[in-house]
């Protein structure tokens, strides 16, 4: 028998322990380069035989079998190229106001939408739902109408306020902090700024974006619980992490690393991109700061710096940039407003990839075992760009250390020989998994509705701050202490006090007898 139809009758035989899920995706974040990481892992749960309802702002032209959109498109404006080149103290504390209101924003387009109401309505039947973890939970309280387990998912590292709801350790000492620079080393100066933007962070999340989420909420459904107890619900959260490239952190069991499944394998290049690099006699430099940043938004002289360091180095250079305009012999430098990033890093001729250290960008980098420099502009980049440095995928150059000279000695390091073979190491570490992180992702999802009446969270999430921290602990410890000193100067006083005492009796009947004496005298 021809060993294909072998196979065929052997799979029909067996029996079949997976049916057909019915799923649903919440993403109201309208961010581009969140969705393009989601995609891939809505688009295979189709592939594989679920039912998948997405709700986004980001309909699919031609979806798979199996996928269905309700879609927000045009109800917000994009966000994407409209974010400056500048990073500073003050546009962190504006990030944080930024990511509060379009959280709210988010939840009154989703709430809003009559597909979405028609759903809680009819009461649709699910078996879990995926839902974005990034500026609101308010997708949660769907989830909560619909009585659904829910599975969690980022395109990124961990936001400040998600710590304490799957009970991880955020210690700023040696745990990276999304906003700020420093990695898993931070000097003295980077603990004090991670903590003083901890407390930012979480406060206006708390105060201002749960609670008026809950206050949308509240005016089409009356009993939904604080959005928080429901967040300590959630089943799984899929982290795009892998310690390859972030390092070892210390994670419940229900916090899955899934970095790395939005990948593709490379497609050929054609046309005149295809020229430029096949003819780039040294090789191709790629640079982007991604969908976000507007890199002609740049500072005349940083971009003189960029300028002059290309012209000095021999590579070709190819550069996402969003002006039609010409900044170099076309021989030399490549301009596009867009690009198919995927198929250059793939390229065998990339050598290296000046990024402003976005997670997307990074794990396609490390994928195809490319060198970073990295250039990190605002959100998880500074935590990236720390972590590509502390792993050798590459090194940092904050914007202003910026200069012609450091941009090329950055670029000659990341160049190097030895460099290149540690960072193919890397790669080749990447990839070497016991399970595709797809699979992975589409696992836990499957897992989580099959359990759906198992908790899996860590009793850590559950403990109050002053238990978590040990302070009911240190205050019992604290009084015990006081306690015993007290005790001890109690005894030694009163041990001490009677010789006193009969000392100041003497002493008292002495001068009376002397009193008398002068007195008779």
């Amino acid at each position: 028998m021809n060993l294909n139809v072998l196979y065929f009758v052997v799979l029909f035989l067996l029996p079949c322990n997976i049916s057909a899920l019915n799923i649903l995706g919440i993403f109201p974040y309208h961010g581009k380069s969140h969705f393009i990481v989601f995609k891939v892992y809505l688009e295979e749960l189709a592939k594989r035989g679920h039912n998948v309802t997405v709700i986004s702002h980001f309909p699919q032209a031609d979806p798979p079998e199996r996928y269905h959109d309700i879609s927000l498109a045009g109800s917000l404006d994009s966000i994407e190229d409209n974010l400056p080149f500048h990073r500073s103290f003050l546009t962190l504390l504006e990030i944080g106001l930024s990511l509060t209101n379009s959280g709210n924003d988010n939840c009154k387009v989703l709430l809003a939408n009559k597909d979405v109401q028609n759903i809680v309505k009819q009461k649709q039947k699910f078996d879990v739902i995926v839902i974005e973890q990034f500026n609101s939970d308010c997708a949660l309280g769907i989830a909560y109408k619909l009585q659904v387990p829910v599975v969690g998912i980022s395109s990124h590292v961990l936001m400040p306020w998600h710590y304490n709801r799957f009970g991880i350790p955020s210690n700023p000492s040696f745990v990276p902090f999304h906003f700020s620079e420093g990695g898993t080393k931070p000097t003295l100066m980077q603990k004090l700024e991670r903590t003083v933007l901890d407390v930012y962070f979480k406060t206006i999340y708390y105060f201002f974006s749960q609670r008026r989420n809950q206050q949308t909420l509240a005016q089409y459904y009356d009993d939904i619980p604080p959005l928080e107890n429901l967040a300590r619900d959630i089943k799984f959260l899929f982290l795009y992490h892998n310690f390859i490239l972030t390092g070892s952190r210390l994670f419940p069991a229900n916090v899955i690393e899934v970095g790395g499944y939005h990948v593709t394998e490379a497609k050929p290049l054609s046309g005149d991109l295809l020229k430029f690099v096949e003819e780039a006699e040294h090789g191709v430099i790629y640079i982007s700061f991604g969908s976000v940043v507007r890199s002609s938004t740049m500072p005349d002289d940083k971009l003189n710096a960029m300028l002059g360091a290309i012209a000095e180095m021999p590579q070709r250079f190819i550069w996402k940039w969003e002006e039609k305009i010409m900044l170099m012999d076309k021989n030399k430098l490549y301009l596009s407003s867009w690009l198919p990033q995927v198929d250059i890093l793939g390229h065998p001729k990339t050598l290296a990839f000046l990024s402003h250290a976005g997670m997307g960008g990074t794990t396609e980098a490390l994928h195809f075992g490319v060198p970073i420099v990295a250039m990190p502009v605002c959100g998880d980049q500074p935590s990236n760009a720390a972590a590509i440095e502390e792993n050798g995928l590459g090194v940092q150059l904050q914007i202003r250390d910026l200069t012609k000279e450091n941009l090329i000695a950055a670029f000659k390091k990341v160049l190097d020989s030895k460099f290149r073979d540690k960072v193919k190491l890397l790669s080749k570490a990447w990839h070497d998994r016991p399970m595709p992180p797809l699979d992975t992702a589409i696992y836990w999802t499957e897992y989580a509705a099959r359990y759906s009446n198992l908790t899996f969270r860590t009793p850590a999430a559950d403990l109050p701050f002053y238990e978590y921290y040990n302070f009911d602990v240190v205050a019992v410890y604290v009084i015990l202490l006081v306690s015993i000193i007290y005790t001890f100067k109690w005894t030694v006083s009163h041990l001490c006090c009677p010789k006193k005492k009969y000392r100041n009796v003497y002493e008292h009947v002495r001068k009376n007898k002397n009193t008398k004496r002068m007195k008779r005298e």
